[in-house]
């Protein structure tokens, strides 16, 4: 049996597509902001370890190791701090969920397309 730390999110099940269309865009990016609150570190205005690991079960994440909330922050880690900012936080929920990041490169390359015939 493979333990959890190969991959914490093997079980993930993506509802942000389910949420995006029932709350619409700017629905969507309220409710990851309400996610980030839920596991900030009140003092540091970012999501570190310690607040990670302190409130994943909120998440359903509470049988996660350490090392796997350490894969997590890392692969959301973009400027090297060791912990997340709300941006970084928004952009790993959009990467972690394939469906919603196709659905968003092909409304942005419809808007593309769009700026391009209005141009022209």
């Amino acid at each position: 049996m493979a333990s959890s730390s190969q991959n914490p999110l093997q079980n993930f099940h993506d509802f942000l597509p389910l949420m995006a269309g029932k709350l619409g865009g700017d629905g969507l990016v309220g409710e990851l902001c309400n996610g980030f609150n839920l596991l900030v570190d009140g003092e540091k205005g970012v999501i570190t370890f310690e607040s990670l690991k302190r409130n994943s079960a909120l998440l359903g994440l509470q049988d996660l190791t350490d090392d796997d909330l350490r894969c997590m922050l890392k692969e959301g880690d973009f400027d090297g701090d060791g912990a997340l900012s709300q941006m970084e936080f928004c952009v790993l929920m959009f990467r972690l969920s394939p469906e919603l990041m196709e659905a968003s490169q092909f409304v942005f390359q419809e808007a593309i397309e769009q700026e391009l015939k209005d141009g022209y």
